[in-house]
């Protein structure tokens, strides 16, 4: 027996998928060799990466062995302590001009990423407990439980944190069968709410969607951080500067590089060719946990697995679109490659999930 069988069994017993658990692998390497860059080659972010990651792992393993049983019988008291979770951030959250944190003194940790999993958890369990696709009350109820989750984490504010979660939870919606005259009356009230929504954004959210609009309206303000991001996507050109030889990062150019815009140090040092090498992998894994949902004949697996998807895409989507100037800065990081704890640990659990569900799809119930 080869050692790649043998390593392949070897996860499959602790019910972990051996093509998922490689492009991750992959993809966190490629992230923390990037970071050691983007970090002005300090060893520490990348040692203090590698910890949460590695957090972020041994909650992947400890998730892929809950039965599904109990993710049914969970799911309603994990919403219900992430929305207390969110609502207590509120008064007592910590952070610079935004409260997004709990700080417990060892570690501080953000509510708002708890209910990327735990939304679409509640959602699929109530939604797979009734007739498929939803009626029009269960698709309000769904409905009103993103708003609410969604709006909690907008007035902290985090507006890229309510737009993650917000789509993985609409995402569960859709894919438990929304028929398409819900879906266009669901549209309208979006576009019809609009106006109220401006009108309640902070002075600079408005004034990020306008610099987005037009960065040259304050180049050495609120347009610099894009102007400067753009400046370093385009000058990797075909194959890049080379590992350690970005100038915008390393001259301080580009603000936050080893956060939000990571993206930016990756596609100025490896340029074209190591940008597509990464969004492939990020494809990759789309298209993996894809599959594993759909060898599942479960309806609440499949919800789950699919919202945690989507959100995921929409977390690459936005963070590229954004560090390339298509869209808002919006403050989503780059997924399993930006500095961060708190969202690595959660990316990483959510995986776990996915996998644990999968591993029992011949034994619903257990």
């Amino acid at each position: 027996m080869s050692l790649q069988r043998i390593g392949a069994n070897g996860l499959s017993l602790i019910r972990l998928d051996a093509i998922l658990m490689g492009l991750l692998g992959l993809l966190m390497l490629i992230g923390l060799a990037v970071l050691y860059s983007a970090g002005e080659q300090d060893a520490s972010l990348v040692v203090n990466q590698s910890i949460r990651l590695g957090v972020g792992l041994a909650a992947m393993l400890v998730l892929a062995q809950v039965p599904k049983r109990l993710w049914l019988l969970w799911a309603p008291y994990l919403f219900g302590l992430a929305l207390a979770m969110l609502l207590v951030v509120e008064w007592v959250g910590v952070g610079r001009g935004a409260q997004r944190w709990l700080d417990f003194g060892v570690i501080r940790f953000q509510p708002s990423e708890a209910m990327k999993i735990t939304l679409p958890l509640v959602l699929a369990a109530y939604l797979s407990e009734r007739p498929l696709p939803p009626s029009l009350m269960p698709t309000l109820i769904s409905v009103v439980l993103v708003g609410i989750s969604s709006g909690l984490i907008l007035v902290q504010p985090d507006l890229g944190t309510a737009i993650l979660v917000g789509t993985g939870g609409l995402a569960v919606v859709f894919l438990a069968g929304l028929r398409w005259r819900m879906i266009a009356g669901l549209g309208a009230l979006v576009m019809a709410a609009l106006p109220a929504m401006w009108l309640n954004l902070r002075d600079y959210q408005k004034n990020r969607i306008l610099t987005f609009l037009d960065p040259e309206r304050d180049p050495l303000g609120q347009g610099w951080n894009i102007i400067q991001s753009k400046i370093a996507v385009g000058s990797g050109g075909w194959s890049g500067t080379g590992w350690l030889s970005g100038s915008q990062s390393h001259l301080e150019f580009l603000p936050e590089p080893h956060t939000d815009f990571i993206f930016s140090v990756l596609a100025e040092e490896f340029g074209w060719l190591g940008v597509m090498a990464v969004l492939v992998i990020y494809a990759l894994i789309i298209i993996r946990c894809l599959q594993l949902a759909h060898q599942c004949t479960d309806p609440f697996a499949r919800l789950v697995i699919g919202g945690i998807v989507v959100s995921f895409f929409v977390y690459v989507v936005v963070n590229v679109s954004m560090v390339s100037g298509l869209l808002p800065v919006v403050g989503v990081p780059l997924p399993l490659m930006s500095y961060g704890g708190t969202s690595a640990v959660t990316l990483l659990a959510g995986f776990g999930l996915i996998q644990g569900l999968h591993s029992r799809r011949r034994f619903m119930g257990h």
